[in-house]
Order: C-alpha cells, then sequence, then structure tokens
C-alpha cells in the first residue's frame, strides 16, 4: 500500500536543538507515526546544530524567497536518524545565532522575519513534492497555512498544533509588508491582532484542522484566564479545534535502559541505589528524607514565583531539594539567595538531559507549580521513573495526573498529589501531603509501582492524530 506522504515542521526538535518540550514531541510524535505515513520533518539549521554527530549534509538544493523587496538566500540540509528523514533550513538570518529565539531574557528583535524565511522554505518544500498533510508546529510555523491560501496548485491538507499559547509571535504592524503579506489577511478574522501582526492567529484562522496538546487545554484555552486575547477568536473557530495528550518515548524515558543511569532499574530497589548514589554525589545529607525535584525553565508560567515564595517554608521540612534548570535572571539569582540559607537545598543552573534523567531517577517527588500547563512532560517521565508528581491541577497536568487519594490498583491512571489553586497555603498543604505519604511507607511504594507500569507512550494519542490525518485527506 502506497503511504500518504507527512511533512511536520518544528522550530527545535530533540536531539538537534531543545528549549522546552516541544522539542520532544518533535522528536516522538513522527517516531509514533512513521509506520502509517511517508513522513519527513523539518526544522531550521541553527548555529548549534552539531552537523558532525548527525552527519547532516548539503542536500545540493538552493532557492531564494522573496520577502517584502528583499531576497534571501536558503539552502537544504539533511540527514537520517533512528529511522527519520530531516531536513534542515539554512539561510544565514534564521541559522546564525547563538540561541534559538534569542537570550533567556529577550528574543531576537528580527524573529519576524527570520521564522517568516523558515515558513516560505516549508512552502517552497511543498510545492516540489507531493504531501498530503502539513503538520506545523506553534507560532513559528504558523504563517504556512497562510501563505498556502495563495496557491491554488497545491491541495496539502495542514493540521496546526498549540503547544503554547501564551507565545503567540505578536509583532509590529510593519512586519506584515516586511514578510511580504498582502493586505487582505490583515483582519479581524485573519492575522490582524490588536494593530499587530498574530503568527499564530494566523494559523488558527487557515489552518484546516487545529489541535493542541491536551484534552483540558482544549478547554481552557477559549476561556478568558487562558485564552491570552484569543480565546473569542478560538471560540469561534472551536468546531475544528482538538484537544489530543501528548505522550513521551518511552524507550527514551525508560530506567531499565536508560544508559545514563548509574544502575539501571525496573522496581524500586535499583531506584534507591540511584537515589543513594545522586545525595552522595551532591552532597545531600539524610537518605531517610524525601526528595523534592524541580526540572524545567525558570519561567513565570512553570510557577517560579510560587516556588521560591514556598522554598523557604520547605526548607524547613525534614526533607532535601533539588533544582535543574535555567531562565530568567531574577529566578537565578533569588534561588541562590535562599539556598544560601538552607543546606538542604541544591541548584544545578543550565540543562543537561543526562543529567535531568539521573534527578528523575533520584527523586521521591517531583514539583510542578505551574500556573499553566498545555500538557507537561515532566510528570509522566517522573512517574515512569517511580517518582510521585506535585502538580497544579490545571492543562495536561489534570488529564494525566490524579489525586493519589483516588488510588485504583485496577486503574490505568497515574496518581499524585494534585492542588486546585495556584497559591502558597495550596501548595504547601500539597507538599504536607505528600511527605504524609511519603511516610506510609506501603502506600506510597505501591503508587511508585503502579505509576511504572502505565502507559505513557504516544501509542493511543498517535492513532488520534492518524485519525486527525486521514480525516482532512478524505475530505
Amino acid at each position: 500500500m502506497i503511504k500518504e506522504r507527512v511533512l511536520f515542521a518544528a522550530s527545535e526538535i530533540y536531539p538537534f536543538a531543545k528549549s522546552g518540550g516541544l522539542a520532544d514531541v518533535a522528536y516522538s510524535l513522527p517516531r509514533a507515526l512513521s509506520s502509517q505515513y511517508d513522513l519527513c520533518v523539518v526544522m531550521p539549521l541553527y548555529q548549534l546544530v552539531d552537523r558532525e554527530r548527525f552527519t547532516i549534509g548539503s542536500l545540493n538544493e538552493s532557492f531564494e524567497i522573496t520577502m517584502g523587496e528583499v531576497n534571501y538566500s536558503v539552502e537544504l540540509y539533511g540527514c537520517e536518524y533512528e529511522g527519520i528523514r530531516y531536513y534542515f533550513i539554512y539561510s544565514p538570518l534564521l541559522s546564525e545565532r547563538k540561541y534559538l529565539y534569542g537570550s533567556p531574557e529577550h528574543g531576537y528583535e528580527d524573529n519576524a522575519i527570520r521564522f517568516g524565511i523558515f515558513n516560505y522554505a516549508i512552502v517552497e518544500m511543498l510545492k516540489r513534492e507531493n504531501y498530503a498533510i502539513a503538520h506545523l508546529n506553534d507560532w513559528q510555523c504558523a504563517l504556512v497555512p497562510l501563505l498556502l491560501q495563495t496557491q491554488d496548485a497545491l491541495s496539502t491538507k495542514t493540521v496546526f498544533t498549540i503547544h503554547n499559547l501564551a507565545y503567540q509571535g505578536v509583532f509590529e504592524k510593519k512586519t506584515l509588508e516586511q514578510l511580504g503579506i498582502d493586505e487582505i489577511f490583515y483582519t479581524l478574522e485573519g492575522i490582524e491582532f490588536y494593530d499587530q501582526v498574530n503568527f499564530m492567529k494566523a494559523g488558527i484562522a487557515y489552518a484546516d484542522s487545529v489541535s493542541t496538546v491536551s484534552p483540558n487545554y482544549a478547554k481552557e484555552i477559549v476561556t478568558t484566564e487562558f485564552g491570552y486575547g484569543l480565546e473569542g477568536f478560538l471560540k469561534h473557530h472551536q468546531s475544528k479545534l482538538i484537544g489530543i495528550l501528548n505522550g513521551i518515548d518511552t524507550l527514551q524515558f525508560s530506567p531499565s535502559s536508560d544508559k545514563t543511569l548509574l544502575k539501571l532499574y525496573s522496581g524500586l530497589t535499583g531506584k534507591a541505589i540511584n537515589r543513594r548514589a545522586y545525595l552522595k554525589s551532591v552532597g545531600l545529607k539524610g537518605i531517610k528524607k524525601p526528595l523534592f525535584i524541580f526540572i524545567g525553565r525558570f519561567t513565570w508560567q512553570k510557577g517560579m514565583d510560587l516556588l521560591i515564595e514556598t522554598l523557604p517554608s520547605l526548607a524547613t521540612f525534614e526533607c532535601n531539594i533539588a533544582i535543574l534548570g535555567e531562565g530568567e535572571a531574577v529566578y537565578h539569582t533569588a534561588l541562590e539567595s535562599i539556598a544560601k540559607s538552607h543546606r538542604n537545598i541544591y541548584l544545578e543552573f543550565g540543562f543537561d538531559e543526562s543529567l535531568s534523567h539521573r534527578l528523575y531517577a533520584a527523586g521521591d517527588f517531583l514539583l510542578m507549580p505551574s500556573l499553566f500547563e498545555p500538557c507537561g512532560l515532566n510528570q509522566m517521565i517522573a512517574m515512569r521513573y517511580g517518582s510521585v508528581p506535585v502538580v497544579h491541577k490545571i492543562g495536561g497536568l489534570a488529564d494525566s495526573v490524579i489525586s493519589e487519594k483516588e488510588f485504583n490498583t485496577e486503574s490505568t491512571d497515574g496518581y499524585g498529589i494534585t492542588f486546585d489553586r495556584a497559591n502558597q497555603g495550596d501548595f504547601i498543604a500539597a507538599i504536607e501531603q505528600a511527605i504524609e505519604l511519603y511516610e506510609n511507607k506501603r502506600r506510597y511504594n505501591r503508587i511508585c509501582r503502579h505509576n511504572m507500569q502505565c502507559d505513557f507512550s504516544w501509542q493511543e494519542s498517535a492513532k488520534e492524530y492518524e485519525a486527525l490525518y486521514n480525516n482532512q485527506i478524505d475530505s
């Protein structure tokens, strides 16, 4: 049987370039779909991508893109990695930067042009080959459905996925001319957004289907609290909006085969060995104390203000705390200040994939006080590694973590500690509940073992994406 061709595009993909969860999804979802489709994956060729390690070479294909009155040269690179074909878009303005989108403090001022080039290059690829589906991810790819409105000869259907509505790609109106986009698209029904240009809005308006990364987040983003100014627009397009819960790559995140760990394990005895080794390596004392971990970007979205507000109280409990991440300087400074007064807090600034795996293997509880969380992957990874998540019950966290008070050994759900409101009182109460659970070793261990057996793979979610693709192909 001839497989339908799918082009999957994202601005970051593990292991080539990663700043957040999008990179993990853009790595694992195509793998889950590749048996059903003739699929390729496209991303920018950033300066930090290791061309030698991944044997990325020029395809000897180049072309020019005209946006406004400026021409931009583009060259295609490619490689095959773990059975998937990857294409990389190289253009000096897009590619020759230290960071993907800008420093932790500020995005690059010309990001509209940089990712405009990326979008035009994707359209050029669609024109050169016959693709049934183009799957575009987040604002950095969101112009493609709009640009395809001017390509009558193309029959490619588009699926646009919102991974985080808080980041919409909003730029000054003059960007419209710089991008070479016709004024007819600058309307309330199109790309216009409070006298500005909104990339995300273009994706929502012109894509054939719009998905987001959990059923609960799909409900949240049509409300004022989580819609970030697009709630009414999303409600207008709700008929083509669907929420599909992300999965994780269970080969990449598997404590029984994870080569970054000191001891491979499939049960809690092996986890205890990794835990003991980690505590010793970072100088945290008290092997019997629960270890609370936080892994993530230091941003307001991840609940950093709430974490920092609560950390001094948490540190007075009989526990250890390990924090791994990077982000805004104000959070680095605040964390360092608190840690100086508490010997049971360990900080590791920066992000290292291997170190994060070792921390998952060591942790007893994962803290996720996010103000909003479209899906979240950390809670699934933590449960797979035998840790219990402590989460604010919103977005995908509400879909993937059930309160341990409802624990049922017959269920296929993952269990943890949940709290309803993002305030210090509720967060501390959740932490106290976690410590109480930890002291009930028999119940705690049963929940950990249960969570390790849960299926957080892409298998079921991939079937939903297959149905979404096939509905578009057949329509």
